[in-house]
């Protein structure tokens, strides 16, 4: 995954001076039973898990690890999909619905477990996260969701606005839905370490290896680098996400990366700090163009939202976050925003992640929706699975073919266009 960095893109998050570098030699022979291009969170994930059930495996990123949204996001680990369970098992059938249910459960336990169980330097902290209800219509809705996942057993709680506002401190709720089940990490210190235990436990992880041909001998795959390299495979997982290129034609055009956009504040004085998430969750509103938002380890307030199509040229693209998150905590309207970086995500249509396999051995996946932190954690797991046995039911999501979305080409114009009225109708939406 490759970030498209501005000269003034800042991130919050740093890369510890003791991280490794992943530059190891690629294999000169021999077929290996999987290469993973892209070292993201699925790619790492996939590699991590193929690897402790004894495949050879080999990742191939473009850039460096770390450097694409994996590393860039908002660290939230939300459990779940964009729909709820009864959505789920109406729109798949009862018996796949119930499994994907379950599947969307547990996506935030696979990220906090492999932290656990790997021993991974990850901070985190594990209080949930808030979606919050700018709207009656959007409280209805959380209600029903919560109704729907407290009777599955799910940690979770309706608030009012008395409640919604002694949690986030916020302005402007009506309430909103606690999820217990999810918290916060830092991103860039679980893609790393994600990479460093994935080699630890046999897979190659090398970066700065541009993937140009995929081709087929019988049954193997030949992987051929922009350095001239050729890989032979058994089988080969794209996991590019929002930075997917021409590698697999049609693949780019199913989905629409969006930049996502984020600025963190200087650390908080005490006496503002006491009032806002004083207990660590993470929160996302219902707005149309939504914006979301934590509390940083050392005391900055972090907030994201869409951002412009085109790459920023200055700090004025990141006026939109700014202005959402003085909306919300007046009292910040003094501090100093000290950060300022993006990343990409990847939207499809039906706002579902697509798993693909248009000839055997050769798999893609796309379409993180927002939530990648937990869905490609677990989803990698799930895949590594798949690639040692072959069993397809061990996939959550059904394999689908690749449908290019109609004029494509101008899909970005569009959603540009949508998010600019969308902005206007959540200005006046009450």
């Amino acid at each position: 995954m490759i970030l498209l960095v501005a000269a003034f893109s800042d991130p919050i998050w740093r890369k510890p001076q003791a991280a490794p570098a992943f530059r190891s030699e690629l294999p000169s022979g021999g077929t290996l039973d999987a290469v993973i291009i892209g070292g993201g969170i699925m790619g790492l994930s996939t590699a991590l898990h193929a690897a402790r059930a004894g495949l050879s495996v080999q990742v191939l990123d473009a850039g460096a690890i770390g450097q694409g949204a994996s590393g860039l996001n908002g660290g939230q680990v939300i459990p779940g999909l964009k729909y709820d369970p009864d959505w789920l098992i109406e729109h798949f059938g009862k018996e796949r619905g119930e499994a994907l249910v379950e599947f969307a459960a547990s996506t935030a336990d696979a990220v906090f477990d492999v932290i656990r169980d790997e021993k991974l330097a990850v901070p985190f902290t594990r209080n949930g996260w808030i979606q919050a209800a700018h709207t009656e219509t959007a409280l209805t809705a959380a209600a029903n969701r919560d109704r729907q996942w407290r009777s599955r057993g799910a940690d979770v709680e309706l608030l009012d606005q008395a409640g919604i506002a002694a949690m986030t401190g916020a302005k402007g709720y009506f309430g909103g839905w606690l999820d217990r089940r999810a918290g916060v990490i830092d991103p860039l210190s679980y893609t790393l370490e994600l990479a460093r235990v994935g080699l630890a436990a046999g897979a190659r992880i090398t970066e700065q290896q541009r993937v140009v041909k995929l081709s087929k001998d019988a049954d193997v795959w030949r992987i051929s680098t922009q350095g001239g390299a050729e890989l032979r495979a058994r089988s080969v997982v794209l996991a590019t996400n929002a930075y997917t290129d021409g590698l697999l034609p049609g693949l780019a055009q199913t989905i629409v990366p969006l930049h996502s956009f984020q600025i963190a504040t200087a650390p908080l004085p005490a006496e503002l700090a006491a009032g806002i998430l004083p207990g660590g969750q993470a929160v996302s509103d219902s707005r149309r163009i939504l914006v979301y938002y934590r509390r940083s380890p050392d005391g900055r307030m972090v907030l994201g939202g869409r951002g412009g199509m085109a790459l920023p040229s200055s700090a004025a693209d990141w006026a939109h976050c700014e202005r959402a998150l003085i909306r919300l905590y007046p009292a910040l309207a003094g501090i100093a925003i000290e950060k300022r970086w993006f990343g990409r995500v990847a939207l499809t249509p039906d706002h579902l992640p697509h798993l693909h396999e248009p000839e055997k051995g050769l798999l893609a996946v796309v379409g993180c929706q927002g939530r990648g932190v937990g869905l490609m954690s677990a989803l990698g797991k799930r895949m590594a699975s798949y690639l040692a046995s072959g069993d397809a039911r061990q996939l959550p999501f059904p394999l689908s073919p690749i449908k290019p979305i109609p004029f494509h080409a101008f899909r970005q114009v569009g959603v540009a266009a949508a998010i600019t009225w969308y902005r206007v109708l959540d200005a006046f939406e009450r």
